[in-house]
């Protein structure tokens, strides 16, 4: 039975790992979705897919819970079966209505959130797992050379109860990349770990996977880890993928209120739309492509409110921005988030500001808003 206990010993000082070598190159694969659905009893969980995933990319499945982007990385493992549609893997197709590839035959490695580690085999021995069909030489030199790629052939005869979670973590990625597969489906792979290892184990694992050139799936609820770690993101709401391209993309363009939410903080106010652009009592900005008299949503990152002391006795230029009032102030080390009461809203605005050296609640303050940082989507839109 595989063991799914999280380890005690995740906080304990790293230990020091030997330098890594370099990891074997896969022959990457394209992997194409066609109209994939699937239904867990009579609720629907995909529902019509379509997707290409180049060979060597790094794509990430990214959204809430629910979402069904576990459901498809299974679905692309062979360990569901589909309702409809259709998988292909190189040109061959692995799932389809009427028949399913079995998941040994696929040519994918695996990764899972709580590592899968055997615990009654040791270190070395859990590498090998996936290489039965070598001799046992052949599998011992492989085994050993992706266990030096992670840093870890010195821990070869320990088990997996002995080593930290982020040690385990490398031990799964070690048995992934072994077999050299040309697909890595990666489930919530860093969830596991507390921060200080996920970034970490994140970057060793990105390196790996762009040496060995593996086509590589990814899910993850971060959208700070899809933007780190994908070529192009995926993002998946209520069964369907909603939008598809670079965090660049997904960041500055995204499609709908909702989207916009999902990769950054920002407040939302009610606007009507006078001759293209988004009247608010903080600011009017450009909305093309919205009538006039049309109801508008003016999405504003918290990052984009700039704030200044404010001057009673300046006028004219100098009074850029909107007059505001800090409502409250709370310190987050690299940054200060202050609640603002602006004159014209019922609702206080939050701004995520470096550098502020004085002001509390009460003090009369000057706000700015970059233009870079406001989205204005139709009041219907997400």
């Amino acid at each position: 039975m595989l063991s799914t206990r999280k380890n005690t010993a995740e906080a304990a000082p790293p230990r020091s790992h030997p330098p890594r070598t370099r990891a074997g190159a896969a022959i990457a694969a394209e992997v194409n979705f066609r109209s994939v659905q699937h239904a867990y009893g009579r609720t629907p969980s995909l529902r019509g897919i379509d997707l290409d995933v180049a060979p060597g990319e790094v794509v990430c499945l990214l959204g809430p819970s629910g979402c069904g982007k576990s459901t498809l990385l299974r679905l692309t493992a062979g360990l569901d079966d589909l309702v409809s549609g259709h998988i292909v893997i190189n040109g061959r197709e692995v799932s389809g209505p009427r028949y399913t590839l079995p998941p040994e035959r696929r040519g994918v490695g695996l990764m899972f959130q709580d590592y899968a580690l055997f615990p009654h085999l040791n270190i070395l021995e859990n590498v090998m797992f996936g290489l039965r069909g070598l001799a046992r030489e052949d599998a011992e030199r492989e085994a050993r050379n992706a266990l030096a790629r992670v840093g870890l052939e010195t821990y070869w005869k320990d088990y997996p109860h002995a080593l930290s979670g982020g040690e385990q973590q490398r031990v799964a990625l070690a048995r992934a990349i072994v077999p050299r597969p040309s697909v890595l489906l990666m489930d919530e792979p860093f969830s596991g770990l507390d921060k200080r290892l996920r970034d970490s184990v994140r970057e060793e694992t990105m390196s790996v996977l762009r040496e060995t050139r593996a086509t590589s799936i990814l899910v993850t609820h971060d959208p700070e880890e899809a933007m780190r770690m994908a070529d192009r993101i995926v993002l998946m709401r209520a069964g369907r993928i909603v939008q598809a391209g670079t965090s660049h993309d997904l960041y500055h363009t995204p499609i709908d209120l909702q989207v916009a939410r999902f990769f950054s903080e920002i407040n939302v106010v009610a606007s009507v739309i006078e001759n293209g652009m988004a009247v608010t009592p903080v600011g009017r900005f450009p909305a093309p492509g919205l009538r006039t008299g049309a109801a508008a949503n003016v999405c504003i990152r918290q990052q984009g409110i700039s704030l200044t002391p404010q001057h009673p006795a300046q006028g004219g230029a100098a009074e850029a921005g909107f007059a505001a009032r800090i409502v409250s102030r709370r310190f987050l080390g690299e940054v200060d988030v202050v609640e603002l009461a602006a004159e014209g809203l019922d609702q206080t605005l939050t701004a995520r500001v470096r550098g502020l050296r004085a002001g509390g609640p009460g003090m009369e303050v000057r706000a700015s808003i970059m233009p870079a940082d406001v989205l204005v989507f139709a009041a219907n839109e997400g």
